[in-house]
Parts: structure tokens; C-alpha cells; sequence
């Protein structure tokens, strides 16, 4: 199921990539205008196909509208589900009695270590609760790398920031060690997540379990291969 907008085309070409590298086969695609409401001919179409794996290459309301009807055609129980961008803000969204079992890829989650417990913590409290999403962490992160790198560079100069930043690894306290290439994309260690079956779950945002780490080197596109050009 793929969102007819540079996103949605982004994550099922990514996708299918990945998938036939492994020796997988798609099976059949359904192409959805953005917003839409109704999933029904899609999701009954997928459910007769053989297929074993439903991916949804959408986003935000139309990944959450469509879960939620494939949960309530009983797809949920005989396919495996991946949702292919999702945050926690999604799975809270819709709830583990609908979300479990989904399965999904991030870079960030709260309760991931020690060091990302802390500052979510933090940010709770600033939150009225709420827990962070990959994004936050991703503002937060970049902003403080960048900080850094001017202190050690001991300039504001774009170039030279840059170059201190691309200078060596380091050691982030909410994604772990991140290399930054020459072609500007930021690599760390990637994780496959699955929600929760509620039973699980022991509060409001325990909504994750961790079924596998990625290494950076599987996680993102070699270079050269990422549309970002070498510096």
C-alpha cells in the first residue's frame, strides 16, 4: 500500500529494494491518493493474494486508517503487518489492542537504554507526560552535535562546523556512536521493533519490544547510492 506522494514512492522503492536483495517477490501494489478514508478493496485484495507480508507505505492518518480496518477484516491475524514509517506517537495513537504485533523500524525509542530512559524522562516532565517520538530525539541530537562542533571548532563558519562534525565519530547519548560521511548522512545503529500485545505492556507508552538491532553499516544506503553527493 503506497501513498501517492514523494514519501510514500520513497519508502515502497526502498522497500522493494530490500526485499528483492533478499530473494523476496512483491506481490501486488496499491498505489492510495493522500488522506484517503476507505482501505476496504486494498486491504481484501491482500488478504487473497498469498501474500505473507502487508507493508504499508504510508504515513501519519493513512497508515493509522488502514491499520485499523486491516485489524477489524481479521487480516491482522493472519499476516504479518510492517509498517514502514510509524513513531510512537502512531502506535499510542492507535492503541495496542489494534497495533500489536506490528512491526516497524527506528532509530530511537525511550526505553531503549539507561541514557535514553534519562532524557526521556526529562522531557516528560517538560511534556505533560508525553513521551518523545524519534523526531524529537533527532531535533534534540543534531542541535547538540552542531553545539559541539562549534566549541571544538571554536567557529560559527558553516564549512568548518561541517568538517568538525565530519572529523570523526561520536558518541550520542540517544542513538549511540554516529559517524556523519562525506556525503552528509548521519549513520547509527537501526532497531526492528514490534507493538506490544497489551498484556505486555506496564504503562501508558511501554508500547515497544525489541526483536533485532541493524549495524549502521546494514541500516542506511552506501554512499554513492543515497542521492547525497560527496564533500
Amino acid at each position: 500500500m503506497v501513498v501517492e506522494y514523494a514519501p510514500g514512492k520513497a519508502l515502497a522503492r526502498d522497500a522493494t529494494a530490500a526485499l528483492q536483495s533478499s530473494g523476496g517477490r512483491v506481490v501486488g501494489v496499491y498505489r492510495q491518493p493522500l488522506n484517503s478514508a476507505d482501505f476496504a478493496s486494498p486491504l481484501l485484495a491482500a488478504q487473497s493474494s498469498g501474500a505473507k507480508v502487508l507493508a504499508l507505505a504510508n504515513t501519519g492518518a493513512d497508515m493509522v486508517t488502514a491499520l485499523k480496518q486491516a485489524k477489524e477484516f481479521g487480516l491482522t491475524d493472519k499476516m504479518q503487518v510492517a509498517a514502514l514509517f510509524v513513531q510512537l506517537s502512531d502506535v499510542h495513537s492507535l492503541g495496542l489492542p489494534v497495533a500489536q504485533g506490528l512491526q516497524f523500524t527506528e532509530a530511537f525509542y525511550w526505553d531503549l537504554n539507561d541514557r535514553t530512559r534519562a532524557w526521556s524522562k526529562r522531557f516528560s516532565e517538560r511534556m505533560g507526560g508525553r513521551m518523545p517520538t524519534e523526531d524529537h530525539a533527532g531535533v534534540y541530537s543534531t542541535t547538540l552535535a552542531y553545539l559541539r562542533a562549534v566549541r571544538d571548532s571554536g567557529t560559527a563558519e558553516g564549512e568548518r562546523v561541517v568538517s568538525q562534525m565530519k572529523s570523526a565519530p561520536f558518541d550520542d547519548p540517544l542513538f549511540g556512536r554516529v559517524s556523519i560521511r562525506g556525503d552528509g548522512r548521519a549513520t547509527h545503529d537501526m532497531y526492528l521493533f514490534q507493538a506490544k500485545v497489551p498484556g505486555e505492556s506496564k504503562g501508558d507508552y511501554d508500547l515497544y519490544k525489541l526483536i533485532a538491532t541493524i549495524p549502521a553499516a546494514n541500516a542506511f544506503h552506501p554512499v554513492g547510492e543515497g542521492g547525497c553527493a560527496l564533500k
